[in-house]
């Protein structure tokens, strides 16, 4: 039979017209009606595509997620991991020979509080444990087995038919010689596959444990925070690595590792970076080790300067503001002696006028007395004439009787001398 022949005889088909008819063929009443739809709101790429962003909406009882279109506006309204009320209508796209349904948000109707389950409880106590347990340093491992040449044993766990390993192997790229590297492969979206293949690691004393993964949907990264997972996780003698390849989200298991890449390439470079660090510093070590002391001695002496000038600023300020203390502690003490030189001045001008007032009274007083004292001494000497006159008086009496007496005796005497 021929193709003409074939053509008449049956409806030929092309594959885009075959989902086109399966598409239209879907008509649900929340594919052509608004709805509304409840979930944990967890953010794409970051990226928007026409003024759109395209993330996930998750079923709050599992892991299960719906595609989500939303406009750059209601976009900048979302906060990432809260559970949201929202309302919009069901798309439908082709994509890969499959049929892709998408939810495109119209409005967001209300934010809810989200719970705070047993197990955030859990995880948030065993981000705590790690804070206080503290991270163990990768380079500071790297850096002291190769410098006492012995071997760095890592193993690194990737998923069933993986082929992320040639992107962790360029990245480390020539640095592979210091590394004794040992592949492991698990199911690696299982949490319990992982516990048991951690389990059976931790045994072999490896310096390093990885998870190294190529990405994958967002649902598988649940797996990676499992708690039971994490407890072993985080209880490992070796140091922990995640290589689990989403750039956006953080797991716990992220949280909990000693060191985290978000690629396996990186995963690579990095350890590539340690080894050439150190190779160069061992090969140039004077250079180095002079190129280290004159970038120590120029920062202590840039920290110096910096110290020096916030000091001197502070001291500047320091200054300026006891000038400005100092100027008016000057002028409130000017003024204040100004005030007292005046009122002692008023004082003195009372104190001289009091005193003029006193020396006045005080002269009065010693003319008083003096002129007492010498009226008392007028009377003495009046009442001493008048003795000495009444005195002078009756000597002078006292010699009349004497003469008379004497006259009268010679007259006695001489008629006496007559008679004899």
């Amino acid at each position: 039979m021929n193709n003409n022949a074939i053509e008449s005889s049956f409806q030929i088909y092309s594959p885009s017209l075959v989902l086109g008819l399966f598409i239209n063929a879907i008509k649900l009443n929340a594919t052509v009606n608004i709805i509304y739809l409840k979930g944990r709101y967890v953010f794409g790429n970051g990226k928007s595509y026409g003024s759109y962003y395209y993330d996930q909406l998750f079923s709050e009882s599992d892991n299960i997620s719906l595609g989500v279109k939303i406009s750059s506006l209601l976009r900048s309204k979302i906060q990432n991991n809260e559970i949201y009320l929202l309302k919009g209508f069901i798309e439908k796209s082709i994509k890969s020979s499959s049929i892709e349904l998408r939810f495109v948000v119209d409005e967001i109707i209300h934010q809810e509080e989200r719970a705070i389950s047993e197990e955030d409880v859990v995880r948030y106590s065993l981000i705590q444990k790690k804070l206080e347990k503290g991270s163990r340093d990768l380079e500071n491992l790297i850096r002291t087995k190769i410098l006492q040449n012995q071997p760095i044993r890592i193993a690194n766990i990737y998923g069933n038919n993986a082929i992320v390993q040639h992107d962790f192997k360029e990245g480390l790229d020539v640095s592979q010689k210091y590394f004794d590297i040992t592949e492991h492969s698990c199911n690696i979206t299982s949490s319990t596959s992982l516990v048991a293949k951690l389990q059976e690691l931790s045994k072999n004393q490896y310096d390093i444990i990885a998870l190294v993964r190529g990405g994958g949907d967002r649902q598988s990264m649940e797996t990676f925070n499992d708690i039971t997972l994490s407890k072993l996780f985080i209880d490992l003698d070796a140091v922990t690595v995640t290589a689990i390849g989403h750039t956006v989200d953080e797991s716990l298991l992220d949280k909990l590792a000693d060191k985290r890449f978000h690629l396996p390439h990186d995963y690579g470079a990095g350890l590539h970076f340690i080894a050439e660090k150190l190779s160069n510093e061992k090969s140039n070590s004077r250079a180095l080790l002079i190129d280290e002391v004159k970038k120590d001695v120029s920062k202590q002496y840039s920290e110096q300067i910096k110290t020096l000038t916030e000091q001197l600023a502070k001291r500047t300020e320091e200054f300026q503001k006891l000038q400005e203390n100092s100027a008016k502690q000057l002028l409130d003490t000017n003024k204040t002696f100004t005030e007292q030189q005046k009122q002692r001045q008023e004082e003195l001008e009372i104190y001289k006028k009091e005193i003029a007032v006193l020396h006045d009274k005080n002269i009065l007083a010693a003319v008083n007395e003096k002129t007492a004292s010498l009226n008392i001494d007028l009377e003495m000497i009046k009442k001493e004439n008048i003795r000495l006159n009444q005195q002078m008086q009756s000597t002078k009496t006292d010699y009349v009787k004497i003469i008379i007496a004497f006259v009268l005796a010679l007259m006695i005497g001489f008629i006496l001398a007559k008679l004899v």
